[in-house]
């Protein structure tokens, strides 16, 4: 081989050589810039989450705040609830640039290159639904609140069957709930009251083990038998409170009303409703008096005109990009406003929202 192949052969390897380490090279770039780029994602992400749980948690103080006032103005003038009232007018999707605009220590010029940002919520009378918890009492079936569900699935066509399934399932997680808050002193106790062994049936369980989950939302009856059809068609009429709870005549639908009173029709509950338009009640008494003779009579017992519990949802949208927090507050005889439970969730839209 001569001496110039040889020279030939040593600069191809010498390229080839150059040509593998620059790739090398940009492939460690790449993987860094990728590795930065990533950081940089997850950083601006969960500075966003915060900001937004941040945004919210002002938002469900002000959803307390509205609502501890409206007690304190509502006990001068009879403590009843309604849709009047300044706490059941929604906030529409707003942008929050906008208000921070309008402040005058803040020029236009500042908020440039921020990211679009909508705030919107609700507060909604709880009580303005029927309580499934006040189908069970001391661990039975009540059966007037029965045949109030009942009245409710033949209006929405369904299954009835699934009731009988629902207050069940219900009872045995009220037992659960019972025989988990007894504790192991009240177990010892009554082991010590019986020291002779008794037969136990084994199609009964009282023991709690296998009873299912008491739900908080609607969403959640399937946890009791019920089919995901029928909760979805129940959630606009029936909700789940930490305790019995009256229907409130001044926020309840008519389907509700028709409902609740079993000789009760539904015209006549359209025209409670649009009679409580023009004027609230300031009793029950008040309703009674628009009832025909013979269509039934709203209780003091299981009818109200003022309500304890009250559903806060708030959404914050940053482009498109949401966040969502969903929170049951109790306001208590002193005004006082307590988060029963309160819930988060996010996710993202196909293409932001116009305002």
């Amino acid at each position: 081989m001569t001496r110039s192949a040889l020279a030939r052969i040593e600069r191809g390897a010498a390229l080839l050589a150059a040509m593998l380490t620059v790739a090398l090279v940009a492939t460690f770039a790449a993987a860094a810039l990728w590795q930065q780029w990533r950081s940089i994602e997850i950083e601006a992400a969960e500075r966003a989450r915060v900001q937004s749980a941040w945004v919210l948690i002002g938002a469900l103080d002000w959803s307390r705040l509205i609502l501890r006032e409206d007690a304190r103005a509502s006990g001068a003038t009879g403590g009843t609830d309604h849709l009047a009232e300044p706490w059941a007018v929604p906030l529409a999707e707003a942008k929050l640039t906008s208000f921070l605009a309008a402040d005058k220590n803040i020029s236009s010029d500042a908020l440039a290159g921020l990211p679009e940002a909508f705030l919107s919520g609700r507060i909604v009378d709880a009580q303005s639904k029927l309580n499934l918890m006040n189908l069970i009492q001391n661990g039975q079936p009540v059966q007037e609140q029965v045949a109030t569900f009942r009245k409710l699935f033949e209006l929405l066509g369904l299954p009835a069957g699934e009731l009988a399934i629902l207050t069940r399932n219900l009872q045995q997680a009220s037992v659960g709930i019972n025989l988990a808050a007894t504790g192991a002193a009240g177990a010892a106790s009554a082991a010590a009251s019986a020291p002779v062994r008794a037969t136990v049936d084994p199609s009964r369980d009282t023991s709690g083990g296998n009873a299912p989950l008491l739900p908080q939302q609607t969403s959640q009856l399937v946890w009791l038998g019920v089919s995901p059809a029928t909760a979805a068609a129940l959630e606009p009429y029936v909700t789940v409170l930490p305790r019995p709870t009256p229907l409130n005549i001044n926020t309840a639908s008519a389907e509700a009303l028709y409902a609740s009173v079993q000789t009760l029709d539904l015209a006549n509950a359209k025209r409670v409703v649009a009679a409580r338009t023009r004027s609230h009640f300031k009793g029950v008494e008040d309703a009674n008096k628009l009832l025909q003779p013979g269509s039934g009579q709203f209780d003091a017992n299981r009818h109200s005109v003022a309500s304890s519990f009250f559903d806060v949802r708030g959404r914050l949208r940053l482009e498109n990009t949401w966040v969502e927090e969903h929170s049951l507050l109790q306001r208590g005889q002193n005004a006082d406003v307590t988060t029963v439970w309160r819930e988060r969730g996010a996710g993202t839209t196909t293409e932001p929202l116009k305002p």
